[in-house]
Formats: structure tokens, C-alpha cells, sequence
């Protein structure tokens, strides 16, 4: 058992957009330490969105991200000898995070060429409501709802 809770890191807002879900965001896109590659990917896919959609790409990027945040969860609960599938409530930071993963996956598994393609494509299609990291949003929920009989093993 741990101590003490850790200290909250914060991070610092983007350059260019002056937002901290932005660096949160890139921070989880970037790989092998390569922080202005993933400032580039990401500027550049927002950049696609723009042009796709011709609105703001920030917004629809927040847009997507809002509708890809699950806001119910299962977690494997054992009592008694059986395992149960328990539907909790999903913290505020742990629905960011999620969502963060969840667009970064599924834009990764995409067909496009490039990433900046992939993670466009899927920002677009998240903000209209549809795609892989929607599904998988949809699926969560689903799975919650079907185990709705076991929230009293609530912890």
C-alpha cells in the first residue's frame, strides 16, 4: 500500500494554442521522447480539419474528444469465488485520459498513409459521432448497462 497520494503534475500549455489539453494530448501521441514530431502531427491533422470541415479545428478536436470521453466504466470485481463485470463511474481525469487513448488508438489503426491523415480523419468522424473510438465509447457503455445488476458490489 502506498504512503502518501502523489503530487498532481501539471503540464504546460501548448505553444500555439495555449491550451493544456493540447500538450496532454500530444504527450500521449508522442513516441520515443519525440515531443515536436507529435507537435507537428498534431498541429498539421488540425490544420486537415480545418480544411475538411472549414470550421475550427480546436473546437472539433474538443468536440470529438467530448463525444469519445466514456462516462460509465466495468471493473472486474471478485466475491465469493465469481468474478463480476461492476459498473462504476468513471472520474473526471480518467474520462480525458480515456478518450485521449482511445482517438490516439484508433487513429493509429486507421488505413490513411500518413498519422496526420489517420488522427484527421478520425477527429472528423468522432466529431460527427461516428468511427472506431466512438464504438468503443458505445461498447463500454453497453457493457455497463448490461451489468447494471451488479452495482451493488460497488467499492
Amino acid at each position: 500500500m502506498r504512503k502518501a497520494k502523489p503530487k498532481k503534475r501539471y503540464v504546460l500549455p501548448d505553444p500555439k494554442f495555449k491550451d493544456e489539453l493540447v500538450t496532454k494530448f500530444v504527450n500521449y501521441l508522442m513516441v520515443d521522447g519525440k515531443k515536436s514530431v507529435a507537435y507537428g502531427i498534431f498541429y498539421d491533422a488540425i490544420e486537415l480539419v480545418e480544411n475538411k470541415t472549414k470550421e475550427d479545428g480546436v473546437e472539433t478536436w474538443k468536440k470529438a474528444l467530448n463525444n469519445v470521453m466514456p462516462s460509465v466504466e466495468v471493473k472486474s470485481r471478485r466475491v465469493g469465488g465469481a468474478t463480476f463485470q461492476v459498473p462504476l463511474e468513471v472520474r473526471p481525469n480518467r474520462k480525458v485520459s480515456l478518450g485521449i487513448k482511445w482517438l490516439i488508438r484508433y487513429s493509429r489503426a486507421r488505413g490513411e498513409k500518413t498519422m496526420k491523415e489517420r488522427l484527421a480523419a478520425e477527429i472528423v468522424a468522432a466529431s460527427k459521432g461516428e468511427g472506431s473510438a466512438i464504438k468503443k465509447k458505445d461498447d463500454t457503455h453497453r457493457m455497463a448497462e448490461a451489468n447494471r445488476a451488479f452495482s451493488h458490489f460497488r467499492f
